[in-house]
């Protein structure tokens, strides 16, 4: 975990020394992570659209035939979930990370597909398919996420912190449906407050990773559950400085001298 650590810690200081870019290249670069985090997002979910039809879905509106109205909306949701996490932390004085904050998560990415549960705790006992994790009672629910959100308004400026966050919201599970989307873009908006890059998990890694939360969840081993974040942030910020090497403007040649 130390070289992981280091190696982080070294990418990020690469990451900064290529800030500003310009603005159109900025958006591009954006919007197409922004693309791969959604449909990423949605597919560990079950959503069935491809990485292109979700991109076709927010790009052009296009309807996919044989593809759900849900999985549509889904995709609709969670992008602009995503953006409206960017226009916040790109505020020159965002609002503080709370309760609050995790609700209006949630109402965002389920605010088309499932608005009857946008943003409102669950009333009803949940459980996670296939898990042997015991949730909180519905009852106390309110409890745990004002607790939760005071914790929120005090956590540190690390992606450990991040990654805790994303444990514990998924732990209480307090609603409905559409607690690992929500659980995912807090962490990331409080990953891009910090200057890091978000960090999606991919449809391949779904069983790592709910392996590694199953663990920290049943066993109380969190420490699976951080690596397993921390490889995937060292593997995006890779790709981070790939593209933003690209995307950076080269300095010409210095001209021959003239004789």
């Amino acid at each position: 975990m130390d070289a992981l650590l280091t190696t982080i810690a070294e990418k990020k200081v690469r990451l900064d020394a290529l800030r500003p870019l310009s603005q159109g290249a900025l958006r591009a670069f954006q919007k197409s992570y922004d693309v791969d985090l959604t449909y990423t997002s949605n597919a560990i979910e079950g959503n069935t659209l491809t990485l292109r039809e979700t991109a076709e879905v927010i790009e052009h509106g296009i309807t996919v035939g044989g593809k759900t109205l849900r999985d549509h909306l889904e995709a609709v949701d969670h992008y602009a979930a995503v953006r409206w996490v960017r226009e916040r932390v790109a505020a020159p004085n965002p609002p503080p990370l709370d309760e609050a904050t995790v609700r209006e998560l949630h109402r965002r990415i389920v605010l088309r597909s499932q608005p009857d549960i946008a943003g409102v705790y669950s009333p009803h006992p949940r459980r996670i398919a296939g898990s042997g994790a015991v949730l909180p009672n519905p009852a106390k629910v309110p409890q745990w996420m004002e607790e939760f959100g005071t914790w929120l308004e005090t956590s540190n400026a690390e992606p450990a912190a991040a990654f805790e966050a994303h444990f514990r919201l998924s732990a209480i599970h307090p609603f409905d449906d559409g607690n690992g989307r929500t659980s995912r873009l807090l962490m990331n908006l409080m990953l891009l407050r910090d200057g890091y890059p978000p960090v999606s998990v991919r449809p391949e890694d779904r069983k790592a990773y709910l392996d590694t939360l199953e663990q920290a969840s049943v066993m109380g081993d969190r420490k699976p559950f951080q690596t397993f974040m921390y490889t995937r942030l060292d593997a995006t910020l890779g790709e981070y400085l790939m593209a933003l090497q690209e995307a950076k403007p080269q300095r010409p040649p210095p001209s021959a001298p003239t004789l």
